[in-house]
């Protein structure tokens, strides 16, 4: 049986060997992982999110190296966004999906899209070639907190996010999506259904996770505005 800690400081912390950087050509990396035997509650987990912590399937986890600090966690204040031009264009046109919340679980509809997504998407990721056990792994068998935002489009899955409705806000874990639908700019969408999903909830915030300023594929979450970047343990207004 796990220890159940109450705060950050009762927490175990375990770091991995330096290895090379998913993001970064030519830079080592070093990651930071709470105990993962330990149980932690919703409530510690949104302290974990609030000071820079994300989740990865069952891992909770932040980097920690040594030499570079270009991962900066960022978060919509739902409160006070608006959506730009563009983000007004990509919200019209999505308006005839139906969006459903349910409990994260493989189907052979949610992975065969998952799969397409990656092999076209991601083939230079350590998420090529796809799986079923790397599906359930990642996604599935993660934490009560989690759920499959499915996007419809006459009943047809387009697109799925997924999220963990913690304390303070919504978490961005995953989004995948058709590769047919890249029209609909469903990244982009999600996010911003999510932001409107907060609102309702009255929850203040959307976790998007590192921002990269040097990595095209983690540089365009600065495009909601207003966002915070956590920096020297407090969270900051990018200007």
């Amino acid at each position: 049986m796990g220890i159940k800690p109450t705060s950050i400081k009762d927490l175990r912390y375990f770091t991995t060997p330096e290895h090379e950087c998913s993001y970064l050509e030519g830079k080592r990396s070093t990651t930071l992982f709470a105990d993962p035997e330990a149980i932690i509650s919703t409530e510690l987990y949104s302290m974990l999110s609030s000071v820079g912590f994300r989740r990865s399937g069952q891992h909770i986890y932040r980097p920690h190296c040594q030499d570079c600090s270009a991962c900066v966690p960022v978060r919509v204040a739902v409160n006070h966004f608006k959506k730009n031009r563009k983000q007004n264009r990509i919200w019209r046109k999505n308006q005839d999906l139906e969006i459903f919340m349910v409990s994260p679980e493989y189907t052979d509809e949610n992975y065969s899209i998952f799969d397409e997504y990656i092999t076209e998407r991601h083939t230079d990721g350590d998420m090529y070639p796809a799986d079923p056990d790397q599906f359930r792994n990642f996604l599935v068998n993660g934490r009560p907190e989690a759920t499959f935002c499915e996007f419809r489009e006459n009943g047809k899955l387009v697109a799925v996010c997924v999220a963990d409705v913690m304390m303070d806000g919504l978490s961005a874990i995953y989004t995948f999506f058709s590769p047919e639908e890249s029209r609909r700019s469903l990244g982009n969408f999600a996010v911003l259904w999510l932001i409107e999903a907060a609102l309702k909830m009255n929850k203040p915030y959307v976790y998007l996770g590192y921002w990269i300023k040097d990595c095209q594929k983690m540089n365009y979450k600065t495009d909601y505005r207003p966002i915070e970047l956590y920096y020297n343990d407090k969270w900051q207004l990018l200007k």
